[in-house]
This record gives C-alpha cells, sequence and structure tokens, in this order.
C-alpha cells in the first residue's frame, strides 16, 4: 500500500505507529486549545525527566550557546524546551480541526506585516525563512489564513501515514506541501507565479546543498537553498517567527532579510545565509526555552574547526 503522497510502502510497524496517534488526535478531540496544550507540556516534560530523550544533548548545547549560565539555569531553560516542544506538537497536532477564523485567533498580531506586503507588490514572489523556533507550523498556518498563496517546503517523513496526515493538515488551512526533494523544481514556478514560498533554514541535512556559518559562535551546516533561489531570482527574502506569549497566544515577527548581488555568487550566497541565521540566533537569545536544542545543530562542521568551537561534548 502506499499513500498519495508517498511512494514508500506502508509497513506494520508504520500502521500500528498511526493508529496510536489516532487515538491520542481522538481523545484531543475532548480538550481545548488551552488544556490540550497544556497536556502537550506535561507530556513534553517527561522527556526531561525521568526519561531524559536527548537529555544530555539539550543541555550540552544550552550550555554551549549561554557560556555565562550556571547549571540551574541551564536545567531551567532545557526543561522548558522540552515543555515548549510538547505544547507546540500538541498544538500541530489539533490544526487539523481549526478553520481559518480560528487560527488567527491563535495570534494577538502580526510585527512587520507591512514587510510581507511590500515584498509581494513587488510580484516577484517571497521567500520565507524561520527556524526551529516558537511554532513554526502555526505560523505558516498564519501566513496561509492572512491569504498569502504559500508553498511549505517540507522533508517526507519516515512514516508516509504520518507524513499524509500532515500534508492534508497543512492544505485544509491553506498550503501548498511541497517535499524538499521537489522543491529545486517547484519552488521558481511558484516564485514567478508571486507566490510566498517558506523554509525552515537551520538544520544542516546531508545531502543538502549548505553552507558552514557561525550560530553562537560555532560554525554550522545551514541550507543555502533560499539564498540561491533569491539571487537567482531576484526575489526579496523575509525572516518570520511566531513567539508564545504570556498569555498563550502567540505573536508573529518578521524583518526584511537583505539581499545583495555583488557579481561573486558564492560569496554572496554565504553573506544571505549567515544573515539570516543571525537574525534566527537574536531571536533564540531572547526565547531560548521556545528553540528546538534536541537537533544536534553543529554536529556537521568543517574538517579544521579548532577544538574549542567544535560540537560541545
Amino acid at each position: 500500500m502506499t499513500t498519495p503522497t508517498s511512494p514508500e510502502k506502508v509497513r506494520f510497524s508504520h500502521k500500528a505507529e498511526y493508529t496510536a496517534f489516532r487515538a491520542v488526535v481522538g481523545a484531543l478531540g475532548s480538550l481545548n486549545w488551552e488544556r490540550a496544550g497544556n497536556l502537550g507540556a506535561r507530556i513534553g516534560a517527561l522527556g526531561y525527566r525521568p526519561l531524559g530523550i536527548r537529555r544530555r544533548v539539550v543541555e550540552r548545547q544550552i550550555a554551549a550557546a549561554f557560556p555565562g549560565l550556571d547549571e540551574a539555569d541551564v536545567n531551567r531553560i532545557a526543561r522548558s524546551a522540552y515543555e515548549h516542544l510538547g505544547r507546540s506538537s500538541i498544538e500541530a497536532v489539533m490544526l487539523a480541526r481549526l478553520g481559518r477564523d480560528a487560527v488567527l485567533d491563535l495570534f494577538d498580531g502580526a510585527d512587520g506585516w507591512d514587510v510581507v506586503e511590500q515584498a509581494l507588490a513587488k510580484r516577484k514572489g517571497l521567500i520565507f525563512v524561520t527556524g526551529h523556533l516558537g511554532n513554526w507550523e502555526l505560523a505558516g498556518s498564519y501566513v496561509a489564513a492572512r491569504g498569502i498563496p504559500l508553498d511549505a517546503i517540507a522533508r517526507r517523513m519516515s512514516n508516509p501515514l504520518f507524513d499524509r496526515y500532515l500534508t492534508e493538515t497543512r492544505s485544509r488551512i491553506g498550503m501548498v506541501v511541497v517535499h524538499d526533494a521537489e522543491a529545486v523544481r517547484r519552488t521558481p514556478r511558484s516564485l514567478r507565479d508571486n507566490r510566498a514560498v517558506a523554509f525552515l533554514a537551520d538544520q544542516g541535512v546531508l545531502g543538502l546543498a549548505s553552507t558552514f556559518v557561525p550560530f553562537f559562535g560555532r560554525p554550522a551546516k545551514t541550507p543555502r537553498g533560499p539564498a540561491v533561489f533569491a539571487l537567482r531570482l531576484q526575489v526579496p527574502v523575509v525572516f518570520g517567527v511566531a513567539i508564545r506569549q504570556p498569555t498563550g497566544k502567540y505573536r508573529l515577527v518578521f524583518e526584511p532579510v537583505l539581499v545583495e548581488d555583488t557579481g561573486d555568487r558564492d560569496r554572496d550566497v554565504d553573506t544571505i545565509v549567515a544573515r539570516y541565521t543571525a537574525t534566527l540566533e537574536r531571536w533564540v537569545r531572547r526565547y531560548p526555552e521556545q528553540y528546538f536544542w534536541h537537533h544536534r545543530r553543529w554536529r556537521r562542521q568543517p574538517p579544521d574547526t579548532p577544538p574549542e568551537l567544535r560540537e560541545p561534548t
């Protein structure tokens, strides 16, 4: 058996995982948004203690990014990051039952929305870049709910049933999901049609065109696709992030990313990648408890990286 969105065969293990997942989704149906999110936070906290899932990775990376913190503060941020991941994961699941107005009601506003409108007014399309900070699923949903034609570049999930569920959820809200293997072919066409294309640009993946730029002072392998498309097609780039507020609602923030073409393509690409990575770092510094520290961000580095700047151990 195959799904419409994946050629991969569905195995028994996939079905078992998905059946359990659907049972959880069904149970969440009796909860409102706030209670479901709180449940997700409690589940996430269990991943920190007592389960300790990737706990040392998270703590080491936080300590490396913020060397001035003592152990208690590192542990506090780490636990909060687990809680946030649990909450935002449940929120992503619950998106399937929300309509446009309900999505918009999850936000208390969007700073810099005029930046988005001005970029699209140029009729060259728009490239959004973001990272695994705040709630990136809700960020894309908000943009689509505001009527912006949006393609979301997404990595295909290993379980094709999960992949189909997430794709259908995103599509129902108004996004068009483009798997990363199709991005090179589809993105230029979308931009020429004045669509927005969104990239999560803070995880270097083996086989993905990337460059090394500083992230918290250490070289981090970072996708260069958004910068390449921006230069090649003269498309504006906007950084966006949805940050959870103390009220429980989110606030979106948009900032333009400077795109300069000096004629030195490789250097210009690296400069743009460094700019949007520096913007992400600035926001992570403000809200470290909302970042996805579970990914080994400095796992892949240039061979000549000094020992003190290598992946923290």
